[in-house]
């Protein structure tokens, strides 16, 4: 794989560490600036919201711009705005600045991917988003719990200023070593959006969206699923959560070598898995080993299929795929709001910590359907090619 590929997967790193560490930083942050939990939690949903509705704007207002320089933009933007994050004096400022950051990650992920893809031959894509994605599953595992130790030891600013840092390493990292990819000069933004007249990439994009939702639905809630049900300690959920992360590594790994071999098929093999896992919480919950077999292959199916929902969604938009890969990062963004929120719906109804996990199971069976409808649609669109390959055939031989 071209070293390239690593440099845009450290740079991920940066971008999903700061995307996910405000989590660890809230207490702080809410006493620093005297708001409470739930307004300080408003720094998560509102980077959501700046990767789903500016991240798209920002990319079609880039689409004739050569995409190494739209990268080096966008981390430039980055830093700036993790360094005001930093130095925010109030908490106003620093919610702009994560507006400001989230916008340029979203179109970062959405350009980076086509990037990443066009590194290697048409093969090789899949593994090679897996390799760029593999520095989001390395920041759950490793950069968001040392953000939060570096906020907690050192100070919140601290946290930011580190980010602010790492993105300075990536940027010097893309502009040497990153090549240039120019743009074709006729791909502006109506050809951009006329890739979203192919029915297949809306499937694409709710796919994604569903299996979002279904992972955050489970996910945001296994703290209190691992402690008030299983009966774990509380010192014991940070591991726990690793050994999940290290299943998400896993599961890009593989997801990106098996979509190369069959796409559809590692896709809806993926999404089964978190089906199935999802369910299982029910059935493992109470029993501690179970639990922490099931916890690990929940994160290999949740990230077995990210490559393959990635690639997909390019693979429909041949020519012109900058915008729909950055839309499909906002309907990453949307289903991680949309989980949380259906969640927490369960719970306040009185179903209890393991309801997220079943409405988790319900969404990652919607996800599959929507899935096997593209399937169908796929072999529909050969069928077509086929018989109007055929006719023209037998018109030929008529003529002649």
């Amino acid at each position: 794989m071209p070293i390239a590929l690593f440099v845009l997967g450290l740079t991920v790193f940066s971008l999903g560490t700061t995307e996910f560490m405000i989590a660890g930083l809230l207490p702080e942050l809410s006493t620093a600036f005297g708001v409470s939990l739930p307004q300080t939690g408003m720094l998560i949903s509102l980077f959501a919201l700046g990767v789903v509705v500016g991240a798209p704007l920002i990319t079609a207002a880039t689409t004739r711009i050569p995409r190494k320089a739209a990268l080096i933009g966008l981390l430039g933007v980055f830093i700036v705005g993790e360094v005001i994050a930093a130095a925010a004096p109030s908490y106003g400022v620093l919610m702009a600045a994560r507006v400001v950051t989230a916008v340029a990650h979203g179109s970062f992920f959405g350009i980076g991917a086509v990037v990443a893809a066009n590194l290697v031959e048409p093969a090789k894509r899949a593994r090679a988003i897996s390799v760029m994605f593999g520095g989001l599953t390395i920041a759950t595992i490793a950069g968001v719990p040392l953000g939060t130790f570096v906020g907690q030891h050192f100070g919140w600013r601290a946290t930011f200023l580190a980010v602010a840092i790492l993105g300075v390493i990536d940027l010097i990292g893309v502009i040497a070593l990153v090549p240039h990819q120019p743009r074709a000069g006729h791909i502006g933004v109506r050809q951009e959006l006329a890739a979203f007249r192919n029915k297949k990439v809306w499937l694409a994009l709710a796919t994604t969206m569903l299996s979002q939702a279904a992972l955050y639905t489970a996910y945001t809630y296994i703290s209190p699923l691992l402690t008030d049900v299983s009966g774990f300690s509380a010192g014991l959920v940070p591991p726990l959560l690793a050994l999940f992360g290290v299943g998400t590594f896993l599961g890009s790994v593989l997801g990106g070598r098996l979509a190369d071999r069959s796409l559809m098929g590692t896709l809806c093999a993926g999404l089964l898995v978190l089906a199935v896992m999802l369910g299982a919480f029910s059935l493992a919950a109470h029993s501690k080993p179970a639990m922490i077999v099931t916890l690990f292959l929940f994160g290999v199916g949740s990230f077995l299929i990210n490559p393959a929902l990635q690639t997909r969604v390019m693979n429909e938009t041949e020519g012109a795929p900058t915008l729909a890969s950055t839309s499909n990062i906002s309907a990453f963004n949307i289903g991680n709001a949309l989980g949380p929120w259906l969640g927490g719906l369960g719970i306040s109804a009185g179903a209890g910590f393991l309801s997220p996990s079943w409405i988790g199971a319900g969404l990652a069976v919607a996800s599959l359907a929507v899935a096997l409808v593209a399937v169908g649609a796929d072999r529909a669109s050969k069928e077509e090619v086929t018989i109007d390959a055929r006719r023209e055939r037998e018109l030929v031989e008529r003529r002649g």
